[in-house]
């Protein structure tokens, strides 16, 4: 069982909703925490107000990077390494999101959505898991999607990232587990999140409003159980009832889903 209190978790994507999120209920469980995003300013404001709160645990350190750039993961390793703190947990929170039709999101646009949610995961974890099989010790942690699962139309880009990760998370839990490492994929339904807001392009664009917030999910409450589920060790968690029961009609009703997908695409 994964252990929090004075635990080092590495948290990227720090500032957004999951991230601030995590930074809380860590601090509360009394995890020492390094925390990434891209604008470290903005990262700083975060953190320390969310720290005035918090009476328990600690932000060892802070670090502005940007993970689409193709040495970003580099950067924020050897940033880290500097610290010369072992990572206990490795969060590979941070993600971006982009909606439209396959062919007219620019490729500058989905090609960084890419490097976020699915080469940075698997370049931080290609960094940091060799010291975790050498202690024998340690934790990756992949917030993956329901899109990891379930390809909307206008998500394809998105959907491309999440089911890659799914699949990386798959297999790497198989390769780490003679040496103590878990790994834990999370895939939450849309939460109010910023990733509700992401660019839109194209024919699909239109009129669309995006993802109405009134059905999105509370992200304490997602990120609550995504604890938990490290705490006991889960190999994959859906942290939301909307997320589990889309995921019960994939396994057991798919005509149904797509019915429900395409309308809802719609």
């Amino acid at each position: 069982m994964t252990k929090l209190n004075e635990t080092v978790i590495l948290i990227t994507g720090a500032g957004g909703g999951f991230g601030q999120e995590l930074t809380r209920q860590l601090l509360q469980a009394g995890s020492r925490l390094i925390l990434a995003d891209l604008d470290k300013t903005i990262l700083d404001q975060v953190s320390e107000g969310i720290k005035k709160e918090i009476g328990t645990g600690e932000i060892i350190a802070s670090f502005g990077v940007d993970l689409a750039e193709e040495n970003g993961s580099g950067t924020l390793y050897n940033q880290v390494k500097a610290l010369n703190i072992p990572i206990d947990i490795l969060i590979n929170n941070a993600g971006i999101g982009v909606f439209g039709r396959m062919d007219e999101v620019p490729s500058t646009k989905w090609e960084q959505l890419m490097q976020v949610n699915l080469l940075a995961p698997m370049r931080l974890s290609y960094l940091f898991v060799p010291d975790m099989i050498a202690r024998k010790k340690g934790h990756i942690v992949n917030i993956s999607s329901l899109a990891g699962w379930l390809a909307a139309g206008g998500m394809t880009h998105y959907a491309a990232s999440k089911f890659g990760l799914r699949g990386f998370s798959e297999g790497l839990a198989k390769e780490l587990k003679p040496y103590n490492v878990k790994v834990t994929a999370v895939y939450p339904f849309f939460s109010r999140t910023p990733i509700l807001k992401s660019p839109q392009y194209g024919t699909l664009a239109g009129d669309n409003g995006g993802f109405p917030e009134r059905f999105a999910t509370d992200p304490a409450l997602v990120m609550g159980r995504t604890i938990q589920a490290i705490l006991r060790d889960k190999p994959s968690v859906f942290p939301d009832a909307a997320g589990k029961g889309f995921y019960i009609l994939d396994r057991y009703f798919p005509q149904l889903l797509n019915w429900i997908i395409y309308n809802f695409s719609k």
